[in-house]
């Protein structure tokens, strides 16, 4: 089982699954904001910052491979913590637990201002307060927060498995 992790986590074939997770993500929020006029709010909007950030973590290592499999582990660990606490709290706003003053300033870092490289995808829209029901009938930021919470957890276990020295023979994953 450890060895099937350890190959799973210097695969290119694990990153390009990811690559492809973060794109139909980003593709449904793209589709509900455009197709069906749920505009983002600023939690929203970091939310696919932080999906952005998987999918070009997973992009960069589908190129560099197996050698820093451990370095791409730990940058999607540190992301995907990063998108289960926004989703959390957009949950909590959602629900009346967290009390939140969404401002439609999306507050990106100066060095990186994904509102302005990037309006149409990372400008807030709206104030904060809800997110769309999905069908079954499940809200957006209830699935969120399952898929961070999924996402952090295989990060983990792949981080932990890639520290097990690979087998001198060529494995199928990679």
């Amino acid at each position: 089982m450890l060895n099937a992790l350890a190959a799973i986590a210097r695969s290119r074939v694990y990153w390009f699954l990811v690559l492809i997770a973060c794109l139909l993500l980003e593709g449904t929020a793209l589709y509900y904001q455009y197709f069906l006029d749920y505009g983002p709010c600023v939690l929203c909007v970091h939310i696919r910052a932080w999906i952005a950030g998987l999918g070009a973590v997973a992009l960069l290592m589908m190129f560099l491979g197996g050698p820093l499999a451990i370095l791409g582990h730990l940058a999607s660990l540190g992301l995907s913590f990063g998108l289960l606490r926004s989703s959390w709290i957009t949950l909590g706003v959602e629900r009346g637990t967290v009390v939140d003053s969404c401002t439609m300033d999306p507050q990106y870092p100066d060095w990186l201002p994904l509102d302005r490289w990037l309006p149409s995808v990372f400008e807030p829209w709206e104030p904060c307060g809800y997110t769309p029901v999905l069908p079954f009938d499940v809200t957006m930021a209830e699935a969120l927060v399952v898929i961070a919470l999924v996402w952090v957890t295989v990060s983990f276990i792949l981080l932990l498995a890639s520290f097990k020295n690979p087998k001198r023979r060529r494995d199928l994953f990679l």
